[in-house]
């Protein structure tokens, strides 16, 4: 029988018994066992009412990008994963109705097999190894500059050609536009994304002043995190 209803207070309470002792729903990595119970979840469980469920369905959103590449049969409904409600409740090791499932830490009432241990703690670390090495995004950030002529008579276009020639590795520049400072003056407003441990906003300051003929400073009026 499995979970059913996984909508209501009854199907919820089940599931966050289950996952109480357990990181996922079946095994030690997510699988398509987690995905097929997640998309039975209309809305994310109540941390306060059911807190486990609330840890565990948090922690499969976030491979919510990669549910197809996991491991296990999509095809398989929820039902067919968790305990049998009606005859067990609040077993936080039961068995499912066609095989028992491991828990993840153990039983406390059974006796303890050293080489299963070690092979759990293989199968984590193992585990965790694969998580470490997945490739993480590169942290971005949008930022504003303002960069400010001598007088009225610097050449404009020769100054934002000036800043747009700089060239790095992680760096993009975007639009931009003449903002007027009075008396006929004219400071240059321009965005740009840099990848934060590639390009310092601080170096690239000092490069753009270093078009002595055009630039007199430049100013960071903004930055936000990709």
């Amino acid at each position: 029988m499995g979970f059913t209803d996984l909508v209501h207070d009854t199907g919820l309470s089940a599931l966050d018994t289950w996952v109480t002792t357990r990181s996922y729903i079946i095994s030690f990595t997510p699988s398509q066992a987690d995905v097929s119970v997640f998309k039975a979840i209309t809305t994310a469980p109540d941390s306060t009412k059911y807190p486990h469920a609330a840890r565990w369905y948090k922690h499969i959103a976030s491979y919510e990008s990669e549910f197809e590449t996991l491991s296990g049969d999509p095809s398989k409904p929820y039902t067919a994963y968790g305990p049998d409600i009606a005859e067990n409740q609040t077993a936080a090791t039961a068995n499912s109705d066609d095989e028992e499932e491991e828990d993840l830490f153990g039983s406390d009432d059974e006796e303890e097999d050293p080489e299963a241990i070690r092979a759990q703690e293989e199968r984590l670390a193992a585990y965790r190894e694969k998580k470490a090495a997945k490739p993480k995004p590169a942290a971005k950030s949008i930022v504003t500059l303002e960069v400010k002529p001598w007088d009225d008579e610097t050449d404009m276009v020769a100054l934002e050609a000036s800043v747009r020639s700089i060239e790095k590795d992680g760096l993009v520049w975007g639009a931009s536009e003449l903002v007027a400072v009075g008396f006929g003056i004219k400071k240059l407003k321009i965005i740009l994304v840099v990848e934060d441990e590639k390009v310092s906003t601080l170096d690239l300051q000092e490069e753009i002043e270093g078009f002595e003929d055009y630039v007199q400073s430049s100013d960071v009026v903004a930055m936000q995190k990709l």
